[in-house]
């Protein structure tokens, strides 16, 4: 008797054929890749495909890995990870696409197949600076709206660029460049002659 991941890694390949870049599976979840340009015509056979069935999006969020430390090397920087749940067939499938350009990174707007995918990709555009082609409000979502930059690219400045602080002579809040040096923040270390010891002298 077939497992459900082996069901539904048949059900994949039967359904997508050749769209399929990569498929891996660990930690009982299973992981597919397919090319940007093949992407919102397979969310729709994953969406509608009765032997698939996956009629939920639960999560999309950005990565970037550049300074990837994994033991493979993505071909590219950015990605979108989609994470879909079937409630039909009791199983959940990780979709990931990878944007075709570092510079620019672009992939289709999955809110044509998945409406809630619309928060989720404005956080996306807003963190890592993915553009989603098609979406009809790509906005920041969790900065200002005069931030610069994308926080969670690896790129990006641990203190920031600019700072904001109230101005009690003009009234208002002001964007200063930032004031704190960039330092390196070592954390604190079990040191071996008090390992052990709980508080008090022994």
């Amino acid at each position: 008797m077939s497992t459900r991941i082996e069901t539904l890694k048949a059900a994949l390949a039967s359904t997508l054929g050749e769209r399929i870049q990569r498929l891996d599976e660990a930690l009982g979840e299973l992981t597919l890749v397919v090319k940007a340009s093949d992407l919102i015509g397979v969310a729709t056979l994953l969406r509608d495909e009765p032997s698939l069935s996956f009629e939920e999006l639960i999560d999309l969020c950005g990565v970037d890995y550049s300074a990837w430390g994994g033991s493979e090397i993505p071909p590219l920087r950015f990605a979108v990870v989609a994470h879909l749940l079937s409630v039909s067939n009791n199983c959940r499938l990780r979709l990931r696409v990878f944007a075709a350009e570092d510079d620019f990174p672009v992939v289709d707007t999955l809110t044509g197949v998945w409406p809630n995918a619309n928060w989720y990709e404005r956080e996306a555009f807003d963190l890592f600076g993915i553009m989603f082609e098609g979406h009809d409000d790509l906005r920041r979502l969790l900065t200002d709206y005069g931030f610069v930059g994308h926080p969670f690219r690896k790129d990006f400045p641990l203190s920031g660029n600019v700072e904001m602080r109230y101005d009690p002579e003009q009234r208002r809040v002001i964007y200063q460049p930032v004031t704190i040096e960039p330092r390196e923040v070592t954390p604190r270390i079990v040191r071996e002659a008090q390992y052990g010891e709980l508080g008090g002298k022994s």
